[in-house]
This record gives structure tokens, sequence and C-alpha cells, in this order.
């Protein structure tokens, strides 16, 4: 199998890639170079050839064991998320928001404010918007049921369906 065959030019003994020797090097370094990078290219070849049937492998033992693609992500997220609530710089931030929120929820400007918000949370135009946001969030709650239905049963057709792995 020729060097070419992997991405690397094959080089005419004595000619490098622009026409002539680089400086400093002789015809018998560079035929040494060439067929170190032919030997090292068919070693990059061989080892993705070997990672493609790895990959293959893995991807049929966690079909047989009913590990799908999507509760992998799930399970990546869930790490990811509790890695991000360890990390010094989530829990100093934390500490620091909930600072500055007994602060601002102490603070006569707030107080006043809430008293406020409490008057108009008691007036009939607030009421009927309430009404009216909540009949809309009822019925896009049954139209993302809807949704989320038709894509959990098209995983279901599509977990039936032969795992092939052609990639």
């Amino acid at each position: 199998m020729d060097s070419s065959e992997h991405g690397s030019p094959v080089i005419s003994p004595g000619v490098a890639i622009g026409g002539t020797l680089p400086p400093g090097l002789t015809e018998e370094e560079a035929e040494e170079i060439q067929v170190e990078l032919t030997k090292v290219d068919d070693e990059i070849q061989t080892l993705r050839q070997v990672l493609m049937a790895k990959e293959r492998h893995a991807a049929e033992l966690k079909r047989r064991l009913g590990i799908s693609p999507l509760s992998e992500i799930k399970q990546n997220i869930t790490k990811g998320w509790h890695d991000v609530q360890c990390s010094n710089a989530y829990m100093r931030t934390s500490q620091t928001l909930g600072d500055l929120n007994r602060r601002v929820t102490s603070s006569n400007l707030y107080l006043t404010a809430s008293a406020t918000l409490e008057d108009i949370g008691r007036s009939d135009a607030y009421k009927r918007t309430q009404e009216t946001l909540s009949q809309a969030g009822q019925m896009t709650s049954a139209a993302f049921s809807t949704v989320g239905s038709a894509i959990r049963n098209r995983f279901g057709e599509m977990r039936a369906l032969p795992y092939s792995n052609s990639g």
C-alpha cells in the first residue's frame, strides 16, 4: 500500500515536495525519512481501522445491553450538571448570589415594591390577565404533550428497527 493513499505524497528519492531537498538534508536522509513517514502513515491507517472496529463492537454491546444513544446523552448531561454544581466557581457564585438575594429582599425598596405588587395582584385586570395566560399555558402544555407522545412513539419505532452502524 503506497503512502499516497494515507494523505502523504510519495517522494521520489532525492526530491522533496517542492522539487529540491531542504537545506542540510541529504538524499539518503530524505529516503530514510520517507520510509519512516510511510510506516507511520500505515500505522495510522491500521489504528483507524482498529478504532472503527472497536466502536462498532462497543455500539453492538450497548445495543445488547439496551443502552440507547438517548440514555447515554441523558447520563452525560446529568453527570456534567453534577460536576458543574460541585465546582468551586459554581459554589462561590451560588453563595454570592444568595448573599445578594438576602440583601435585596431585606431592603426597604424591595419591601415597598412587594407591597405594591400585592395590591396589583388583587386587581381585576390582573386576575383577568392571569386567567387568560393560564388558559394559554394549559393549551401550550397540551400541545407539547402531544408532540412529546409523537416523538416517544417515533423513538419506539426506531428502536424496533434493526441496528446498523455503516458509518
